[in-house]
């Protein structure tokens, strides 16, 4: 009777119960657990309404273990008793709270591991199953990312995958009984990471926030403000962006370029309180950030606004397309990918209606209408405006972000912009929002975005 609700469900590792999570966009979901081993069990509430977000992970040993933001905007792993899951009295902190956001926890061979996310890079944590005896699992590098370590509750060895900016994302096998981890599967990439440094810096955005960076380049690149450097973010729906790797980025290292990323407000680098910090009526925080983190680049001899690219998709093409509109001449070639760009409408097309509790709608209220027309690039281009080179990008078959977006963008930019930089749409046929597109498509693009931005930037060979 709810058609626009999503559901998911799953069961436990023993097969004793089922749990369905039920959300209404991007603001929170409800859990509700259901005994298969009761005949007639009926379904119980463990967390109604839609205001935090909350995950079982396991049953272990006649609990629920449970993540949960609730009372914990950094999240806590819970143990919920399942004959009266919703009594919040009973539930027993497993691992507490702490300074770092932990986003996710698993249950193998008789341990818990915990992934968290320290300063945007992944930390990583065993412990028993009542969150004693924790210790620190050895990570190949400080500054990167972890996932996986999947397996059953009798499991020997479990997996686990680990990528940085300068290591592609290489699969590690972990004995349980002696916490070694071993080398399983790495890419061949014909580059020397020895030549890279990766590092994270800080500064202050417009209120004084400090907010954290990461910059890569060549070692002993000379900072004298000429580098070509792309700075790309994101920026919103409690999305952390963390370390990954890129052959493409590192091609245009290669060439003396810089990659630089951001963990603007509105993400989920450091809980619920930084994302909330960047939606709704507090938007603007986001592209304050960004205009920060590009001004410190220029400040700290990095890049100059001449040599500076920007880059984002989705979320991140309207934080590219905001970015153009409110100082085009903040950077010299724009990369606005799948963004939502008409903000007034963006929640009559297909999905939109599930970002309303992230950006507000101009249907609602006043309040909503001016915050939303005051950063809607569509509607904040300006005739006789010098704006960056800008290619649009988009794809045919999206369905998540509506090509219309990027369509009525490129036109409009195409029409108001003055001076002969170049503003192209580039869509892409038989394809979507991103996901599942096809190796061959998505090296036509590189080569695309790469030859635009090293062409603009007059940054043309090694």
């Amino acid at each position: 009777n709810e058609p626009n609700r999503y559901h998911f469900a799953g069961t436990t590792e023993d097969g004793k119960y089922v749990v369905l999570n039920t959300s209404t966009g991007t603001d929170g979901n409800s859990l509700h657990v259901k005994s298969l081993n009761e005949e007639g069990a009926e379904w119980a509430p463990i967390v109604d309404g839609f205001t935090h977000h909350s995950s079982v992970v396991e049953h272990v040993h006649g609990k629920l273990y449970m993540l949960t933001d609730i009372d914990a905007p950094r999240y806590r792993l819970v143990a919920v008793d399942p004959a009266d899951p919703s009594n919040m009295a009973l539930w027993s902190d497993v691992l507490p709270e702490s300074d770092d956001l932990l986003e996710s926890v698993s249950v193998v061979g008789g341990q818990l591991w915990a992934i968290y996310l320290h300063n945007a890079s992944n930390r990583v944590m065993r412990c028993d199953l009542d969150g004693s005896n924790a210790r620190v699992v050895n990570l190949p590098s400080e500054v990167g990312s972890a996932g996986g370590f999947g397996g059953k509750m009798d499991a020997k060895d479990l997996y686990y995958a680990f990528t940085s900016f300068t290591q592609p994302t290489s699969i590690y096998k972990l004995d349980i009984a002696s916490g070694e981890s071993s080398l399983w599967s790495m890419p061949e990439v014909a580059f020397n990471p020895d030549d890279f440094e990766a590092k994270q810096t800080w500064y202050e955005s417009k209120d004084g926030t400090r907010v954290p960076m990461f910059v890569v380049h060549k070692k002993g690149l000379a900072m004298d403000g000429t580098n070509p450097t792309l700075l790309y973010a994101y920026g919103g729906f409690n999305i952390s962006l963390t370390p990954s790797f890129s052959a493409s980025n590192i091609a245009f290292l290669e060439r003396g370029g810089i990659y630089a990323m951001p963990n603007l407000r509105g993400g989920g680098e450091f809980g619920e309180a930084w994302h909330k910090a960047g939606m709704l009526l507090d938007k603007q925080n986001v592209f304050d950030d960004f205009f920060a983190a590009g001004d410190f680049l220029v400040e700290q001899g990095y890049t100059s606004h001449d040599k500076l690219a920007i880059a984002g998709g989705s979320n991140g093409g309207l934080l590219v397309g905001a970015i153009m509109t409110q100082r085009p001449d903040f950077a010299r070639v724009a990369l606005p990918a799948v963004g939502v760009m008409d903000m007034l409408r963006y929640h009559k097309f297909t999905i939109g209606w599930g970002w309303i509790p992230e950006y507000g709608c101009a249907d609602s209220s006043k309040a909503d209408f001016d915050n939303l027309h005051g950063y809607s690039p569509v509607h904040n281009l300006r005739e006789g405006v010098t704006y960056p080179s800008t290619m649009v990008t988009t794809a045919d078959h999206d369905d998540r972000v509506v090509p219309a977006h990027s369509f009525k963008f490129a036109a409009r930019l195409q029409a108001t912009h003055e001076g002969d930089r170049p503003v192209l749409l580039r869509v892409e046929t038989n394809a979507g929002h991103g996901a599942g597109k096809p190796i061959g498509k998505i090296l036509d693009e590189q080569a695309d975005k790469w030859a635009f931005v090293l062409n603009e930037l007059d940054v043309l060979h090694p």
